[in-house]
């Protein structure tokens, strides 16, 4: 089995801004980078849109995880200026915080289309962290022996490399 070295993995907060990465996340992602918040990666970013193959499960679990991470906690002025801002910035974003989906973040595979290894489809598991408020380890593994699981290790040397990003 591979170590967790060897697995892309990031720490976020109830509001999906990105609080720790590890070096292949990084590589797998522009978006997985401290400061970044997800969401309005997800819904303002073309590189984040153009990279995810299943951008439309990705932005409606991101909604919905949201409200669910928040919980009655609506009027949180962070919570107001992400919403305001992504409201008036996305059509999409817009219809789906008004559809008011509540789904906790779940693991799932994330479909992806990555600029320098090509298709990549990784499972995630969504760990929540005790003892803090709401803040969520989220790891990346491919299924053992396949493609992706090649890609991903190809991505770890290339971005391994002297002179890598």
């Amino acid at each position: 089995m591979a170590g967790w070295t060897d697995n892309p993995a990031y720490v976020q907060n109830k509001f999906s801004d990105v609080l720790a990465v590890s070096s292949l996340a990084a590589a797998l992602s522009p978006s997985y980078a401290p400061g970044v918040n997800l969401l309005r990666s997800a819904f303002l970013d073309e590189t984040d849109k153009d990279l995810r193959r299943d951008w439309d499960e990705a932005t409606e679990e991101g909604v919905a995880s949201l409200r669910a991470h928040v919980g009655s906690d609506v009027d949180d002025p962070r919570l107001m200026a992400l919403v305001g801002e992504l409201s008036v910035r996305s059509e999409r974003f817009r219809r789906l915080w008004a559809r008011h989906d509540v789904r906790p973040k779940r693991g799932r595979v994330s479909q992806l289309r990555h600029p320098q290894v090509g298709d990549i489809d990784l499972h995630s598991n969504k760990l929540t962290i005790g003892g803090t408020d709401g803040l969520l380890l989220v790891v990346f593994h491919a299924e053992p022996g396949s493609r992706s699981a090649d890609l991903l290790a190809i991505l770890g040397s290339l971005s391994a490399s002297p002179g890598a990003p």
